[in-house]
């Protein structure tokens, strides 16, 4: 939206989301990682109306759709949210003028034309144009933006494409057209599986070199001086955000009904959602030198964000540790200096506020798992104030801080 008005085009923001339309009116903003100046700067242009209000759809000429695409208990599809959204679209539609829809939350191939095409076009009049193109975003990243990130566009009919190619081309630097709407639903399917798979391999790599006496970040920093045929990631806690969990279960769904199983990408999946249980596993291999156990040991939590420096919580390997440990009789309390409190999400209510940060505080606690390594933290304060540390993000050895034989890797 932002980018929209900055290219000159007067915006609606609309959201069901009272509490987030307000706050973005006041000037403030829900996802600081964007920028400070976002909020106050959208608040502040005449050009952009924040709304919840679903009739002010009426007035648009052009509708981008980015509403989330989460998955249901089994790990399938759920385009319930993208279903509603084309349903308020059709709902306040201007039948005696053209509008152009653009669905870009991450989907399967054959959303938009299946899914999308006929709702929004079922009154029938006016022409309704309908295309795909992807959000790219990397949270915390700020040597890219949404203008110079190169956009993909996808049409379900060549006027559709046309039109979505001229939107976006007043709006970023490079505008990628491809063949049709399901090349674009499935380019972007292909970024987030790559990261997936990548993110699982070398997973799989910490617990097997670890297993051998190997430390995976010196052996990652020697395979990576090679300068062709290597392109590094590291392990973690788990996989988070709302792209890689997911996403990759949209593909493997699609390619199910198209009578084909998707083995690596799903085994990919597994590898990544088993890293929580691993790094509890390590908790209690490093509280048992101590001569205790997880059960009634106090566990603080460094860090609930999916990735370090943001604020997003979406899918975050964090909740899954704090479960586990909890499940383990562990007394568990977390600390994040962009996340005050936690909220009910989809499939976590953990019911807790980020506590003080001081020494006293730190050196409370058995054991300090460093989950998300923001740069907020000090780590060489870590290392003096806390008992024992689970490293699961390589933090301490970075800094430069050994801890004095209490930091275990994970």
């Amino acid at each position: 939206m932002d980018a929209v008005a900055g290219a000159g085009f007067a915006a609606i923001g609309l959201d069901h989301d009272d509490e987030k339309v307000a706050m973005l009116r006041g000037g403030r903003s829900y996802l600081p990682h964007l920028g400070e100046d976002l909020a106050p700067r959208l608040s502040g242009n005449a050009q952009v109306e924040l709304t919840s209000d679903p009739a002010r759809l009426c007035d648009a000429d052009v509708v981008l759709i980015c509403v989330p695409t989460p998955l249901d208990e089994d790990r399938r599809p759920d385009l319930s949210a993208v279903e509603r959204a084309c349903r308020e679209v059709a709902a306040h539609c201007d039948a005696s003028r053209a509008r152009l829809v653009v669905l870009e939350s991450t989907t399967y191939p054959g959303t938009t034309r299946d899914v999308v095409t006929p709702i929004v076009r079922s009154d029938g009049g006016g022409a309704v144009f309908v295309a795909f193109s992807p959000e790219r975003e990397d949270p915390g990243n700020k040597s890219h933006t949404t203008r110079t990130i190169p956009k993909l566009v996808g049409g379900v009919d060549e006027a559709s494409a046309g039109l979505a190619c001229a939107l976006y081309g007043a709006v970023v630097r490079e505008v990628v057209m491809c063949s049709s709407a399901e090349v674009a639903e499935g380019a972007k399917l292909v970024e987030n599986v790559y990261r997936s798979v990548n993110i699982a391999l070398v997973n799989e790599l910490k617990v097997a070199l670890g297993a051998m006496g190997l430390d995976v970040w010196e052996v990652l920093d020697a395979a990576a001086t090679k300068p062709f045929g290597f392109a590094r990631f590291d392990p973690g806690p788990g996989f988070g955000g709302h792209c890689v969990p997911i996403d990759p279960y949209y593909l493997a769904d699609a390619a199910r009904r198209h009578g084909v199983e998707t083995r690596f990408i799903e085994l990919a999946g597994e590898v990544n959602r088993a890293m929580p249980g691993y790094v509890v596993d390590r908790c209690a291999s490093a509280l048992a030198t101590r001569q205790q156990t997880l059960g009634g040991a106090r566990v603080l939590v460094l860090g609930v964000a999916y990735k370090k420096n943001i604020a997003d919580v979406r899918e975050s390997p964090a909740f899954e540790v704090i479960g586990l440990l909890r499940e383990r009789g562990a007394e568990v309390s977390y600390h994040d200096p962009y996340v005050a409190a936690t909220k009910k999400m989809r499939r976590h209510d953990p019911g807790l506020t980020s506590v003080a940060w001081d020494a006293v505080t730190l050196a409370s606690f058995d054991c300090v798992v460093i989950v998300t390594d923001h740069d907020w933290y000090e780590w060489g304060f870590v290392g003096e104030h806390a008992r024992l540390i689970v490293d699961t993000r390589h933090a301490m050895a970075r800094a430069g801080v050994d801890g004095g034989g209490k930091v275990f890797p994970a």
